[in-house]
Protein backbone atom coordinates (compact mmCIF):
# COMPACT_ATOMS: atom_id res chain seq x y z
CA UNK A 1 0.00 0.00 0.00
CA UNK A 2 1.19 3.79 -0.99
CA UNK A 3 2.60 4.76 2.17
CA UNK A 4 1.24 8.77 1.16
CA UNK A 5 -2.40 7.14 1.49
CA UNK A 6 -1.47 6.27 5.11
CA UNK A 7 0.48 9.52 5.94
CA UNK A 8 -1.87 11.79 4.33
CA UNK A 9 -5.23 10.63 6.36
CA UNK A 10 -7.66 13.60 7.26
CA UNK A 11 -11.01 12.68 8.64
CA UNK A 12 -12.28 9.32 10.46
CA UNK A 13 -13.72 8.10 7.22
CA UNK A 14 -10.80 7.95 5.46
CA UNK A 15 -9.13 6.44 8.56
CA UNK A 16 -11.73 3.72 8.53
CA UNK A 17 -10.89 3.08 5.12
CA UNK A 18 -7.46 2.40 4.97
CA UNK A 19 -7.83 0.47 8.08
CA UNK A 20 -10.05 -1.78 6.31
CA UNK A 21 -8.05 -2.32 3.10
CA UNK A 22 -4.78 -2.73 5.70
CA UNK A 23 -6.29 -5.23 7.40
CA UNK A 24 -7.36 -7.17 4.23
CA UNK A 25 -3.51 -6.46 3.18
CA UNK A 26 -2.51 -8.27 5.80
CA UNK A 27 -5.00 -10.76 5.78
CA UNK A 28 -3.71 -12.17 2.83
CA UNK A 29 0.03 -11.84 3.54
CA UNK A 30 0.79 -11.80 7.05
CA UNK A 31 0.78 -15.20 8.09
CA UNK A 32 0.62 -15.00 11.74
CA UNK A 33 -1.98 -12.64 11.74
CA UNK A 34 -3.83 -14.93 9.11
CA UNK A 35 -3.98 -17.72 11.40
CA UNK A 36 -4.59 -15.48 14.20
CA UNK A 37 -7.79 -13.83 12.25
CA UNK A 38 -8.98 -17.39 11.34
CA UNK A 39 -8.83 -18.89 14.41
CA UNK A 40 -12.01 -16.10 15.80
CA UNK A 41 -13.15 -16.52 12.08
CA UNK A 42 -12.82 -12.99 11.36
CA UNK A 43 -12.39 -13.49 7.40
CA UNK A 44 -12.65 -10.53 5.20
CA UNK A 45 -16.11 -11.13 4.78
CA UNK A 46 -16.98 -10.69 7.78
CA UNK A 47 -14.93 -7.45 8.71
CA UNK A 48 -16.99 -3.94 7.45
CA UNK A 49 -16.49 -1.51 10.09
CA UNK A 50 -13.50 -0.87 12.18
CA UNK A 51 -15.58 -2.76 15.46
CA UNK A 52 -15.00 -5.99 13.60
CA UNK A 53 -11.29 -5.97 13.03
CA UNK A 54 -9.29 -8.77 15.35
CA UNK A 55 -6.48 -7.06 17.17
CA UNK A 56 -3.36 -9.49 17.62
CA UNK A 57 -2.23 -9.78 20.92
CA UNK A 58 1.29 -8.04 21.47
CA UNK A 59 2.36 -11.03 23.01
CA UNK A 60 3.26 -12.37 19.74
CA UNK A 61 5.98 -10.04 18.79
CA UNK A 62 7.65 -12.17 21.74
CA UNK A 63 7.51 -15.37 19.89
CA UNK A 64 6.58 -15.01 16.05
CA UNK A 65 7.90 -12.82 13.55
CA UNK A 66 5.39 -10.73 12.42
CA UNK A 67 5.98 -9.55 8.64
CA UNK A 68 2.93 -8.76 5.99
CA UNK A 69 4.83 -9.51 2.82
CA UNK A 70 8.52 -10.79 1.76
CA UNK A 71 10.71 -7.97 2.07
CA UNK A 72 13.95 -7.98 3.15
CA UNK A 73 14.28 -6.60 7.15
CA UNK A 74 16.14 -3.63 7.47
CA UNK A 75 15.97 -3.11 11.23
CA UNK A 76 15.10 -5.47 14.08
CA UNK A 77 13.70 -3.29 17.05
CA UNK A 78 13.99 -4.81 20.51
CA UNK A 79 12.21 -4.18 23.91
CA UNK A 80 14.09 -4.09 27.08
CA UNK A 81 12.10 -5.95 29.00
CA UNK A 82 13.20 -7.47 32.54
CA UNK A 83 16.06 -9.93 33.67
CA UNK A 84 15.26 -13.28 32.03
CA UNK A 85 12.33 -12.18 30.22
CA UNK A 86 11.82 -12.45 26.26
CA UNK A 87 12.59 -9.96 24.19
CA UNK A 88 9.75 -8.74 21.95
CA UNK A 89 11.50 -8.18 18.59
CA UNK A 90 9.84 -6.02 15.92
CA UNK A 91 11.06 -6.42 12.24
CA UNK A 92 10.95 -3.92 9.81
CA UNK A 93 11.19 -3.93 6.61
CA UNK A 94 10.99 -0.50 5.54
CA UNK A 95 12.32 2.00 7.82
CA UNK A 96 11.03 4.66 5.85
CA UNK A 97 7.59 4.46 6.86
CA UNK A 98 9.11 4.25 10.70
CA UNK A 99 11.00 8.08 9.85
CA UNK A 100 7.89 9.03 8.12
CA UNK A 101 5.79 8.31 11.05
CA UNK A 102 7.68 9.77 13.58
CA UNK A 103 9.02 12.99 11.68
CA UNK A 104 5.04 13.97 10.67
CA UNK A 105 4.18 12.80 14.64
CA UNK A 106 6.53 15.32 15.87
CA UNK A 107 5.53 18.25 13.37
CA UNK A 108 1.64 17.44 14.35
CA UNK A 109 2.35 18.03 17.79
CA UNK A 110 5.28 20.45 18.04
CA UNK A 111 5.87 21.47 14.49
CA UNK A 112 9.48 21.24 13.14
CA UNK A 113 11.81 19.77 15.24
CA UNK A 114 14.49 21.84 13.39
CA UNK A 115 13.22 24.85 15.69
CA UNK A 116 14.07 22.90 19.07
CA UNK A 117 17.36 22.08 20.62
CA UNK A 118 16.84 18.54 21.89
CA UNK A 119 18.70 16.67 24.66
CA UNK A 120 18.32 13.27 25.68
CA UNK A 121 18.52 11.69 28.89
CA UNK A 122 18.10 7.85 28.01
CA UNK A 123 20.84 6.36 30.04
CA UNK A 124 18.96 2.54 30.15
CA UNK A 125 18.04 3.00 26.42
CA UNK A 126 21.51 3.93 25.16
CA UNK A 127 22.90 1.25 27.46
CA UNK A 128 21.25 -1.37 24.92
CA UNK A 129 21.28 -1.87 21.45
CA UNK A 130 18.11 -1.74 19.19
CA UNK A 131 15.97 0.89 21.13
CA UNK A 132 13.64 2.09 18.62
CA UNK A 133 13.33 5.08 20.56
CA UNK A 134 16.99 6.05 20.15
CA UNK A 135 17.00 5.48 16.71
CA UNK A 136 14.00 7.93 16.61
CA UNK A 137 15.72 10.24 18.76
CA UNK A 138 18.92 10.13 17.36
CA UNK A 139 17.12 11.00 13.61
CA UNK A 140 15.36 14.00 15.25
CA UNK A 141 18.92 15.37 16.39
CA UNK A 142 20.41 14.44 13.29
CA UNK A 143 18.44 16.56 11.17
CA UNK A 144 18.11 19.42 13.36
CA UNK A 145 19.60 22.49 13.30
CA UNK A 146 20.80 23.07 16.65
CA UNK A 147 24.58 22.34 16.87
CA UNK A 148 23.79 21.78 21.25
CA UNK A 149 21.48 19.19 20.73
CA UNK A 150 22.43 15.48 21.98
CA UNK A 151 22.49 12.15 24.16
CA UNK A 152 23.65 12.21 27.91
CA UNK A 153 24.42 9.05 29.88
CA UNK A 154 25.98 10.26 33.31
CA UNK A 155 27.65 13.41 32.66
CA UNK A 156 24.37 15.08 34.38
CA UNK A 157 26.28 18.06 35.47
CA UNK A 158 27.46 18.60 32.01
CA UNK A 159 23.46 18.44 31.18
CA UNK A 160 23.04 20.88 34.08
CA UNK A 161 25.03 23.70 32.52
CA UNK A 162 23.75 23.45 29.43
CA UNK A 163 20.03 23.59 30.17
CA UNK A 164 20.51 26.62 32.44
CA UNK A 165 22.91 28.31 29.85
CA UNK A 166 20.08 27.86 26.79
CA UNK A 167 17.31 28.47 28.44
CA UNK A 168 18.20 31.98 29.90
CA UNK A 169 19.50 32.59 26.21
CA UNK A 170 15.54 31.91 25.11
CA UNK A 171 16.53 29.03 22.85
CA UNK A 172 13.45 26.70 22.71
CA UNK A 173 14.70 23.39 24.70
CA UNK A 174 12.80 19.67 24.91
CA UNK A 175 14.50 17.57 27.34
CA UNK A 176 13.58 13.81 26.28
CA UNK A 177 14.04 11.24 29.23
CA UNK A 178 13.21 8.03 31.54
CA UNK A 179 11.36 8.91 34.47
CA UNK A 180 13.86 7.74 36.92
CA UNK A 181 17.19 10.05 35.16
CA UNK A 182 14.93 12.85 35.09
CA UNK A 183 14.07 12.30 39.36
CA UNK A 184 17.73 11.42 39.70
CA UNK A 185 18.15 15.13 37.64
CA UNK A 186 15.95 17.20 39.78
CA UNK A 187 17.07 15.19 42.96
CA UNK A 188 20.63 16.69 42.34
CA UNK A 189 20.28 19.95 41.21
CA UNK A 190 17.09 22.90 41.08
CA UNK A 191 15.78 24.57 37.93
CA UNK A 192 13.87 27.49 37.29
CA UNK A 193 13.33 27.04 33.49
CA UNK A 194 10.94 29.40 31.35
CA UNK A 195 12.06 27.89 27.70
CA UNK A 196 12.17 24.12 28.00
CA UNK A 197 10.16 21.59 27.90
CA UNK A 198 10.04 18.60 29.80
CA UNK A 199 9.32 15.10 28.50
CA UNK A 200 9.31 11.44 30.18
CA UNK A 201 9.09 8.84 28.21
CA UNK A 202 7.93 6.78 31.79
CA UNK A 203 8.90 4.07 33.36
CA UNK A 204 11.35 3.05 36.29
CA UNK A 205 13.04 0.24 34.42
CA UNK A 206 13.96 -1.60 38.14
CA UNK A 207 15.66 1.37 39.12
CA UNK A 208 12.99 3.33 41.41
CA UNK A 209 9.85 2.09 43.04
CA UNK A 210 6.72 2.66 40.26
CA UNK A 211 4.13 5.65 41.32
CA UNK A 212 1.32 7.21 40.27
CA UNK A 213 1.44 9.48 36.80
CA UNK A 214 0.51 12.71 39.25
CA UNK A 215 3.03 12.35 41.75
CA UNK A 216 6.17 11.84 39.30
CA UNK A 217 4.15 14.87 37.36
CA UNK A 218 4.42 16.87 40.39
CA UNK A 219 8.25 16.35 41.60
CA UNK A 220 9.40 17.04 37.82
CA UNK A 221 7.14 19.81 37.93
CA UNK A 222 8.60 21.38 41.49
CA UNK A 223 12.46 20.48 40.23
CA UNK A 224 12.46 21.40 36.77
CA UNK A 225 10.29 24.98 38.08
CA UNK A 226 8.00 23.95 35.31
CA UNK A 227 4.30 24.35 35.22
CA UNK A 228 3.47 21.05 33.30
CA UNK A 229 4.97 17.71 31.92
CA UNK A 230 4.48 16.04 28.69
CA UNK A 231 4.67 12.40 27.67
CA UNK A 232 5.31 10.11 25.21
CA UNK A 233 3.52 7.21 24.40
CA UNK A 234 5.58 4.33 22.25
CA UNK A 235 6.65 0.84 22.42
CA UNK A 236 8.85 -1.36 20.11
CA UNK A 237 5.58 -3.10 18.68
CA UNK A 238 4.56 0.32 17.53
CA UNK A 239 6.04 2.43 14.45
CA UNK A 240 3.77 5.73 15.75
CA UNK A 241 4.10 7.63 19.27
CA UNK A 242 0.97 9.83 21.30
CA UNK A 243 2.06 12.81 23.22
CA UNK A 244 0.55 14.45 26.25
CA UNK A 245 1.42 18.22 26.79
CA UNK A 246 -0.50 18.08 29.84
CA UNK A 247 -2.26 15.97 32.81
CA UNK A 248 -1.55 12.57 31.26
CA UNK A 249 -4.22 13.10 28.15
CA UNK A 250 -2.87 11.31 24.81
CA UNK A 251 -3.72 12.12 21.47
CA UNK A 252 -2.71 10.25 18.59
CA UNK A 253 -1.85 11.69 14.84
CA UNK A 254 -4.21 10.90 12.46
CA UNK A 255 -2.87 7.17 11.42
CA UNK A 256 -2.99 5.98 14.48
CA UNK A 257 -6.36 5.59 17.14
CA UNK A 258 -6.80 3.87 20.38
CA UNK A 259 -9.39 1.34 21.52
CA UNK A 260 -10.33 0.19 25.04
CA UNK A 261 -11.47 -3.66 25.00
CA UNK A 262 -13.76 -5.01 28.05
CA UNK A 263 -11.32 -7.03 30.58
CA UNK A 264 -13.56 -9.61 30.53
CA UNK A 265 -14.42 -10.14 27.04
CA UNK A 266 -11.29 -8.82 25.13
CA UNK A 267 -13.15 -9.10 21.52
CA UNK A 268 -15.84 -6.57 22.77
CA UNK A 269 -15.54 -2.85 22.95
CA UNK A 270 -16.08 -1.24 26.56
CA UNK A 271 -17.94 2.22 26.07
CA UNK A 272 -16.02 5.57 25.84
CA UNK A 273 -14.77 7.02 29.54
CA UNK A 274 -14.50 3.27 31.15
CA UNK A 275 -11.30 1.13 31.58
CA UNK A 276 -10.43 -1.34 30.01
CA UNK A 277 -7.18 -3.14 27.65
CA UNK A 278 -6.02 -0.59 25.19
CA UNK A 279 -6.06 -1.73 21.38
CA UNK A 280 -4.09 0.14 19.45
CA UNK A 281 -4.81 0.83 15.19
CA UNK A 282 -1.41 1.93 14.02
CA UNK A 283 -1.08 1.67 10.25
CA UNK A 284 2.62 3.16 10.18
CA UNK A 285 3.07 -1.17 10.82
CA UNK A 286 1.63 -1.43 7.58
CA UNK A 287 4.31 -4.42 7.02
CA UNK A 288 4.15 -5.92 10.19
CA UNK A 289 0.66 -5.81 11.80
CA UNK A 290 -1.55 -2.62 12.76
CA UNK A 291 -3.86 -4.03 14.63
CA UNK A 292 -2.02 -4.42 18.44
CA UNK A 293 -3.62 -5.66 21.93
CA UNK A 294 -1.80 -4.36 24.62
CA UNK A 295 -1.35 -5.57 27.95
CA UNK A 296 -2.03 -1.97 29.16
CA UNK A 297 -5.00 -0.58 30.85
CA UNK A 298 -6.64 2.99 30.22
CA UNK A 299 -10.10 4.66 28.52
CA UNK A 300 -10.62 6.70 25.65
CA UNK A 301 -12.77 10.15 25.62
CA UNK A 302 -15.17 11.24 23.16
CA UNK A 303 -13.04 13.29 21.74
CA UNK A 304 -10.29 10.32 20.76
CA UNK A 305 -7.55 11.41 23.24
CA UNK A 306 -6.90 8.80 26.01
CA UNK A 307 -5.29 8.12 29.16
CA UNK A 308 -3.01 5.07 30.63
CA UNK A 309 -4.27 3.82 33.68
CA UNK A 310 -1.79 0.46 34.80
CA UNK A 311 -1.28 -2.78 33.23
CA UNK A 312 -2.99 -6.20 33.35
CA UNK A 313 -2.07 -7.77 36.57
CA UNK A 314 -0.24 -10.91 35.21
CA UNK A 315 2.13 -8.04 33.01
CA UNK A 316 5.51 -7.42 33.35
CA UNK A 317 5.71 -3.51 34.39
CA UNK A 318 6.93 -1.84 30.79
CA UNK A 319 10.27 -0.36 30.47
CA UNK A 320 8.44 2.09 28.23
CA UNK A 321 6.11 4.95 29.41
CA UNK A 322 3.93 3.40 31.85
CA UNK A 323 2.52 4.50 35.47
CA UNK A 324 1.00 2.22 37.43
CA UNK A 325 -2.22 2.68 39.38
Amino acid sequence: MDQDTIFNISSHQEFEKTALRVFRFQYDNNPVYNDFCKHLRRTPARVKNLDAIPFLPVQFFKTHQVITGNNTIEEIFTSSGTTGSIPAKHYVTDISCYRRSYLGGFRHFYGNNKNYTLLALLPSYLERKGSSLIYMIDDLIKHANATESGFYLNNTAELKEKLITLDKKGIPVLLIGVSFALLDLVEQYSFQLKNTIIMETGGMKGRRKEMIRKELHQRLCNGFGVKKIHSEYGMTELLSQAYSKEDGIFRCPPWMKVFIREVEDPLQQQSLGKTGGINIIDLANINSCAFIATQDLGKVYKDGSFEVSGRYDHAAVRGCNLMVL
